[in-house]
């Protein structure tokens, strides 16, 4: 963007703003992270970013550098029954169990994640409970339709729908009525399906495809079902992956991060940008106004400049304002992309 105005700008140079800008927004970036350890329930997913690797001039493999995002989702749009909309990144150098253990040692309530081998330890002192992802589920069987046509595939998928459409009806109610409505509806269903699956799985090859689906959901029912003696937890971990969305576009756009240092800066500025759009702020304005204020602002006040407090001080009427003028222009911005040629 500076060369197109003829202003020729280092690297480095850019890099180091980033890496000024990091370590400006450190002590906002603990705040939110304080916040994010203090919910009930958290969502939490990873997704591997390439970082470079100086000793070997070549970059990590995918595999080594993954970035962790821990979120904190409305369960319902009532405000009282829910903790403020935000997304806490992480980032570690490779894919070993000990660092979502470290980032989550003060956490205590539900974890809800994927199958991912890192978090299985979290689950041994019963400090964190943990509850599965219904969507997962779901894609191995859709996968197995899709590629093999599978005869059971279908009838899987039936069922899963079925539990999903209680959820549909019941999104952005309470808590109580959530669990209420699972508790007459989904349990059925889930003795159902659970029968089913245990019916099917003597029927068919033990090292088909078809028979790892259904282990997997079978080595996870207790932790499937969590979410019917809960209101607060979702069916699914879709909330973690929508934010992980960032980074996995992100990778589309650059090479590789720096060093590892420029993962973690990163993931800073990946949980502010993250949470400025789930408060429904503009996060380059977000930013902006934060970066104007924050190096006089009392670091004993500093959970004031977090996101739903801006958005707290914002008139009703300027910030639906300010949403329409943004809807506007990203409607015009579909209709006549921009040619990278």
């Amino acid at each position: 963007m500076y060369a197109r105005e003829g202003v020729e700008l280092e690297r480095s140079t850019l890099a180091d703003w980033v890496g000024g800008t990091s370590q400006l927004l450190e002590p906002l970036i603990a705040a939110l992270h304080r916040h994010v350890m203090s919910a009930h329930k958290l969502h939490a997913d990873d997704t591997p970013v390439p970082v470079w690797r100086p000793a070997t001039a070549r970059p990590k493999p995918d595999g080594c550098g993954p970035m962790y995002a821990m979120t904190v989702r409305l369960a319902t749009p009532h405000r009282q029954h829910t903790t403020e909309a935000a997304v806490w990144f992480a980032y570690s150098p490779d894919r070993r169990g000990e660092h979502p253990q470290q980032h989550l040692r003060e956490f205590e309530g539900i974890l809800q994640a994927d199958a991912y081998a890192g978090f299985h330890h979290l689950h041994e002192g019963g400090q964190i409970q943990e509850a599965a992802c219904w969507a997962h589920v779901r894609r191995k069987f859709y996968d197995l339709q899709v590629a093999h046509a599978s005869p059971l595939a279908p009838e899987a998928l039936k069922r899963i729908a079925e539990l999903y459409a209680i959820e549909s009806d019941i999104r952005g109610r309470p808590p109580e009525e959530r669990l209420q409505a699972r508790t007459a509806g989904a349990r059925p269903l889930f003795d159902s399906l659970h029968q089913w699956l245990q019916a099917k799985l003597s029927m068919v090859s033990k090292k088909s495809e078809i028979a790892a689906a259904i282990h997997y959901a079978l080595g996870r029912w207790r932790a499937l079902l969590r979410y019917c003696d809960d209101g607060h937890i979702e069916i699914d971990n879709n909330a973690a992956e929508r934010a992980l969305r960032a980074v996995a576009l992100g990778r589309k756009n650059y090479l590789f991060a720096g060093s590892d240092s420029g993962g973690e800066r990163a993931a800073a500025i990946y949980s502010l940008i993250g949470t400025a759009k789930l408060n429904g702020l503009d996060p380059e304005a977000y930013l902006r106004k934060v970066l104007q204020r924050i190096a006089d602002h009392p670091i004993n006040h500093i959970e004031e400049l977090l996101p739903w407090n801006l958005v707290a001080s914002v008139p009703p009427e300027v910030a639906a304002q300010r949403r329409r003028q943004r809807q506007k222009v990203f409607r015009r911005l579909r209709r006549f992309p921009i040619s990278r040629s």
